[in-house]
């Protein structure tokens, strides 16, 4: 079951959801990815680990052309991290979650 906890990053909010201070991963995604598919279930329980610590988003990039050729999004699942708007990682694939944590922990340390 998706957490209540993933905020949906569109073309329109991006600015807003990544301006502040606090981390914000977002998951650049499309529903024809079997990667993405698998990454869910981590996404998910990531936004609820980091709930109110950090944000954590998706994006289908199918829905949101204009973010995936602002971050040149060419291969998916493909994750950012942005902190007062700047991309501060990058993480192409899957990968085990411990990866993904390791850039929010990083981007709350920094």
């Amino acid at each position: 079951m998706a957490s209540k906890n993933v905020i949906e990053i569109t073309d329109s909010n991006f600015a807003s959801e990544t301006a502040g201070a606090e981390p914000v991963l977002v998951d650049f995604w499309a529903p024809w990815c079997g990667p993405c598919r698998q990454l869910g279930p981590t996404i998910d329980k990531l936004a609820d680990q980091y709930a109110g610590k950090a944000k954590v988003a998706k994006c289908n990039i199918d829905e949101n052309s204009e973010l995936a050729m602002k971050f040149d999004i060419t291969t998916i699942p493909r994750v950012l991290v942005f902190k007062n708007g700047e991309r501060v990682a990058q993480l192409v694939g899957l990968m085990p979650a411990g990866e993904y944590e390791k850039a929010i922990n990083a981007a709350l340390a920094g």
